[in-house]
């Protein structure tokens, strides 16, 4: 085979246009030459991209040049959408037929969605394409994937399967996003593949093409991106590095290794495409490696919580940005009476039937009459009746008169003002008092609390007793909430018994599980015992899998970390889902964040003490966006330490703590073993990233469980 003299990776992205300086989840170009890669180009929008990728191939033909230019998204779809759609198993028919249809702004606001909502048309019942930013628009494309049978086209292609690459194309939204890449890719090869003449691999011969094209995924080098990742500075861009290695390893490939590669596609890749490199991971991670001499271990340390040399931790600020810019509501709606409605989160603004109070009224018990009264002695003849509340006077009261009313009873026609009960003096015929008194005094206006139609509580408001009184005062009945959030808690390791149970030796019982259970109860959750999964990355699989389709978001504890055991990490990692891990903080730095198959999963340590503090630390905040109810801080306090600390920086540390004599006293032990120091503490000291010596008097941010939701 003749060689390829250039290599361009691309890294694409769906996104919207991203800013000026670089960032992760862009468009990263990888170039190299001769097995030297240089520094990638960063592009801010598709259409930015197509032009320099146009110039780019244009200006290597001109030059005589060979290229391979690898893409990380789908050229095909499973078996048989083609011709559900276009009528050919063609993939290029396909191609065209997008070309045609998707519109895509410099902005990055584009047509997708209703692109897939036609091809969803094309089947009966529910199409294979799932998943959108609101849940409400775009009828014809399901919100989650729950539900859906794959009995037309498959859900996945053989080569995601044969890869373990990140998801199915046909999913639009919640990350991995790969099938809205799909939809903004696909017309862009097209227009690029016309214009230049390109050969398409496995669909076209290659043999004498100067340009090629084919799909790759960055998930084949992950250990040599690990690697890179874990001596780069903290501003490296993981996007960047990936194009950078991608582009190096295909560079590097001897021409007959490159040939086995493209000669490895199966039959079906002739309409669904193959990925580039499948069943070649370790020559494509040897080549990408920075060193290809080959692995040293990594050096001992004596302090087990140090941070390790090079390694980029994620501050715990920025893995809250994460997840406060990632998700958001998962959950439907429902219609409930008030009585119903406590607790529950609003799924929409509730606004004010009538007003309250519905009709002028008088504040005190007294008498009314028109208009004010100036300094000096009065006297008013009284109109036979009265006003009561809920009883009103039928009638007028004339000019220059006078009528008894009582607290709350609607003002009588040509009443404006009342006097106070205990500044008059009656002989039941008249009343004597003295000025002066202000037109309109002891009166309440209606709508002086709320006017009809007004919004009297916002979607996002977590209904309380007091909601309740004001929606029954303005006329609501009923008010449309979410549904609760289903949280599934599932405990992972061979290690671990049921409470009452038989422990064997080194066996030890579950307390987490029924901590955070009844944890997510307090929280306003509805909890889903998920049980426990042995050390057995299947099991834990099916568990997931099982888990995805009842819940909405899934609690993990044991399995965060990188041993051999940790099976969860793995998972989600070889699914293409992990978003950050080894969060920088003390207790519970093993934190894995994640998606299966639509569904958050939040793999937190084994650890007691630190799966609490990251559930309170970044899953409750996380929830609460899922429900509905918006990003929630927990309220902190500034106090005088009764403690004595020096703190190393790096991390972001939270002590165990409570309040005694208003000085804040921490736990004995920072042991994450040490479970009695969470039923002694009523709240959490927050240490921040940075270095600190913490002296007796000092101030301390201390935040209450209370703040959390949870009742010490």
């Amino acid at each position: 085979m003749t060689p390829f003299d250039t290599v361009l990776a691309v890294d694409w992205s769906a996104a919207k246009r991203k800013p000026r300086r670089p960032s992760k989840d862009a468009i990263w170009l990888g170039v190299a030459r001769g097995g030297i890669a240089e520094q990638p180009v960063y592009c801010r929008s598709r259409i930015e991209a197509e032009a320099w990728i146009s110039r780019f191939l244009a200006a290597e033909q001109a030059a005589g040049r060979r290229v391979l230019a690898a893409f990380d998204f789908p050229f095909g779809y499973p078996r048989g959408l083609a011709r559900r759609i276009t009528g050919s198993n063609d993939p290029f028919a396909l191609w065209a037929w997008l070309e045609e249809r998707i519109e895509d702004a410099q902005n990055g606001n584009n047509n997708r969605f209703d692109v897939a909502s036609e091809m969803n048309r094309q089947f009966a019942g529910a199409g294979p394409f799932w998943g959108k930013p609101d849940e409400k628009a775009w009828p014809d494309i399901p919100y989650r994937k729950v539900g859906l049978r794959y009995e037309d086209v498959a859900e996945r292609r053989r080569a995601d399967l044969a890869a373990k690459a990140s998801s199915s194309c046909f999913q639009l939204f919640f990350n991995p996003t790969v099938g809205s890449q799909v939809l903004m890719g696909l017309p862009v090869l097209q227009r690029l593949r016309l214009r230049h003449m390109v050969a398409v691999w496995p669909f076209q011969n290659i043999a004498d093409a100067q340009i090629v094209f084919a799909e790759i995924w960055p998930g084949l080098i992950e250990p040599a991106v690990k690697a890179a990742m874990a001596v780069a500075g903290r501003d490296e861009i993981r996007d960047r590095v990936q194009m950078r290695l991608l582009s190096q390893a295909l560079s590097r490939l001897p021409a007959q290794e490159l040939a086995a590669m493209l000669a490895a596609a199966p039959d079906e890749a002739q309409e669904e495409a193959w990925i580039l490199g499948t069943g070649f991971e370790d020559r494509l991670n040897a080549l990408a490696s920075e060193d290809p001499g080959g692995l040293t271990p990594p050096p001992l340390s004596n302090d087990c919580f140090a941070l390790p040399a090079g390694v980029d931790w994620t501050p715990v600020d920025d893995a809250l940005a994460l997840l406060r810019d990632r998700l958001g509501p998962v959950t439907g709606a429902e219609t409930v009476p008030l009585a119903d409605a406590l607790g529950r989160v609003l799924a929409a603004d509730a606004a004010a039937k009538r007003s309250n109070p519905p009709l002028p009224n008088t504040a005190v018990d007294g008498y009314g009459f028109a208009g004010g009264r100036a300094a000096g002695p009065h006297v008013l003849p009284l109109v036979q009746g009265r006003a009561a509340a809920g009883v009103p006077f039928d009638g007028t009261v004339a000019e220059g008169n006078a009528i008894r009313v009582l607290t709350g009873a609607a003002l009588p026609e040509g009443v404006d003002t009342v006097i106070l009960e205990e500044d008059v003096n009656t002989d039941g015929e008249q009343i004597a008092f003295n000025g002066p008194l202000k037109q309109g005094a002891n009166t309440r206006k209606a709508g002086e609390d709320v006017c009809a139609d007004e919004v009297i509580l916002p979607a996002g408001r977590v209904i309380t007793p007091a909601d309740l009184a004001l929606a029954s005062a303005t006329g609501l009945a009923e008010l449309t909430v979410r549904l609760p959030l289903r949280v599934g808690v599932l405990s992972t390791g061979d290690e671990l018994v049921e409470a009452g149970e038989p422990a064997g030796k080194g066996q030890i019982f579950d307390a987490n599980r029924p901590m955070l259970l009844a944890l997510i109860r307090q929280l306003g959750f509805v909890p889903v015992d998920l049980g426990k999964a042995a050390d057995d990355r299947e099991a834990l699989r099916r568990h997931l899998d099982s888990a995805a389709a009842k819940t909405d978001v899934i609690l993990t504890s044991g399995g965060a970390s990188a041993g051999d055991e940790d099976h969860m990490s793995a998972l989600l990692r070889e699914a293409g889902a992990m978003q950050e891990w080894r969060i920088a903080l003390k207790p519970g730095r093993p934190l894995a964040l994640g998606m299966w198959q639509g569904t958050p999963v939040f793999g937190l340590p084994g650890n007691p003490v630190a799966a609490l503090v990251c559930t309170l630390i970044f899953a409750r905040p996380a929830m609460g966006l899922m429900a509905g109810a918006g990003w929630q801080e927990p309220q902190a306090f500034e106090v005088p330490a009764a403690f004595e600390k020096r703190k190393k920086p790096g991390r972001r540390e939270y002590l165990r703590a409570r309040v005694r004599d208003g000085k804040a006293e921490v736990f004995k032990s920072e042991g994450s073993g040490r479970i009695s120091g969470l039923s002694w503490a009523e709240g959490l000291v927050e240490l921040g990233d940075g270095a600190a010596e913490i002296k007796p008097g000092d101030p301390v941010r201390f935040i209450p469980y209370g703040s959390f939701a949870m009742q010490a």
